[in-house]
């Protein structure tokens, strides 16, 4: 299949998809030979390379492009969150980052990807047993894709991160090199072990505790897990809403929590009758037990923010029992260009974002659902679950290397779910190679976003772009 960068995919599975169980699968040896030979056409030193291409985009127009559909009273906030420093821009310019991957050495090699993997983007959640997992945990621009743009943008990540808090380039080297080699390395495991087992594999507090070797990492994993398990709707009710004749509303803090007008409000409600029938029979059967009380829009994120998004609380038999659903507008993957140009893959971008977030993660929310408001599509989810995330501005050198580790080791286990684990395995092999020249590409990379954070705070200062905090 030739994309529209030019780069050969390789066939995972033939033309027909996941559609029946009377074919044989390809030997596990043979598929490790053929991510070897991969070498040959992307060399693994060709990794270490950034130089923006001739004619490359400025960043300033990209991100003003990203900003067609969204609200515009928003867009100042957007791009105020993004000029606050190097790893912000980072976080909202996932579109940037594709375009730079696109025309770079790449394998063919396309499981399911994050399609936005940055250290942000891993957090804690409740698992369906109402366990407290740690994951990748946002999945808006997640499609299939060349596995090294999830890691290139991952390492990046961490160089920036580490660049932000000060430490010495060696520090912010061996941090990126300790994210590829545990990538590396559970890459490899997962590729022996069966199909089936490889997606049940998950990473609990304990387990992430025993990840880290810093006493001082383990102290802070142990202070955001009990901030994440705090983080529930119950716990939700007096921070966002007030009493008002005997009812529960959402509270008002324009311009990031606003009431949608009647007519809106009307088409929500109708919009999560129809998200009902997304769901399995059995949470469908025991969310219809709850009545929507109230609605608002509430501003998310950086790369979110002018998208709309609501949060709806809902009340069961009681006042006390309620949950907040999140419905977050979910448009095209900023990889799909990439892959297959124009033409579109799939009729709902919400379906898109559930489906691959629970292709990616070994346990997902259970409320996971789809809906479509006139012609808006949204994808539907718990608002408070548990969900929390470790401090990227607390942690010291030595943390951010664990931290970093346990970012590649749960990337890999993300690609691994889906498809390509043995090929990827024998693309990277036993050396070092690929960590090595990651670490350099992470490096001339911090450099590129550097200089586009100093672009866009520059357009701003000339007036060519809004920005007012909130």
């Amino acid at each position: 299949m030739e994309p529209a960068t030019g780069h050969v995919v390789l066939a995972s599975r033939g033309d027909d998809g996941f559609a029946s169980l009377r074919k044989p699968a390809r030997p596990r040896a043979e598929r490790y030979e053929l991510g070897r030979s991969l070498r040959e056409r992307a060399h693994r030193s060709d990794m270490a390379h950034w130089q923006p291409p001739d004619g490359r985009r400025d960043p300033v127009h990209q991100v003003i492009d990203q900003h067609a559909g969204r609200q515009p009273w928003l867009i100042p906030i957007r791009v105020a969150r993004m000029i606050t420093s190097p790893y912000a821009f980072l976080r909202g310019s996932a579109n940037v980052m594709a375009d730079d991957f696109a025309a770079l050495p790449a394998t063919g090699i396309t499981p399911v990807i994050c399609g936005d993997a940055h250290l942000g983007n891993f957090g804690f959640y409740a698992s369906p047993e109402r366990e407290l997992v740690f994951d990748l945990n946002d999945f808006d621009e997640a499609h299939p894709g060349a596995w090294e743009w999830d890691l290139r943008r991952l390492v990046t990540s961490v160089y920036v991160a580490g660049r932000q808090n000060r430490f010495r380039e060696s520090a912010c080297a061996d941090a990126v090199q300790h994210c590829v080699t545990e990538y590396k390395e559970q890459i490899g495991q997962l590729a022996e072990r069966p199909l089936l087992a490889r997606s049940f594999d998950q990473l609990d507090v304990e387990r992430l505790r025993s990840a880290a070797t810093r006493a001082s990492f383990r102290d802070q994993i142990e202070r955001a897990a009990r901030r994440a398990r705090r983080r529930t709707s119950d716990r939700a009710l007096p921070r966002f809403t007030d009493r008002q004749n005997g009812e529960f509303k959402l509270v008002e803090e324009p311009p990031l929590i606003t009431r949608p007008s009647d007519v809106e409000r009307e088409q929500l409600a109708e919009a999560l009758d129809g998200y009902l029938n997304t769901l399995p029979p059995h949470w469908a059967r025991i969310l219809a037990g709850y009545r929507i009380v109230d609605i608002a829009h509430k501003v998310v994120g950086v790369g979110s923010v002018g998208l709309l998004a609501y949060v709806a609380l809902c009340e069961g038999s009681s006042p006390d029992d309620v949950v907040f659903l999140q419905l977050k507008q979910a448009r095209r993957s900023v990889i799909a260009k990439h892959q297959h140009g124009e033409s579109a893959w799939h009729r709902h971008q919400g379906q898109r974002v559930v489906e691959y977030q629970q292709a990616l993660q070994t346990v997902s929310d259970p409320l996971l659902g789809w809906t479509t408001v006139g012609d808006v599509q949204f994808y539907v989810r718990q608002f408070r679950d548990m969900k929390g995330a470790i401090v990227i501005e607390d942690i010291s050198a030595g943390a951010l290397a664990d931290y970093a580790g346990i970012c590649g080791f749960l990337l890999a286990k993300s690609h691994a779910r889906t498809s390509g684990a043995s090929m990827i395995s024998g693309y990277i092999g036993n050396s070092d190679k690929l960590a090595d020249s990651l670490s350099r590409f992470a490096r001339a990379y911090a450099d590129q976003v550097e200089r586009d954070h100093a672009a866009l705070v520059a357009a701003v200062r000339r007036g060519v772009l809004p920005a007012a905090g909130a």
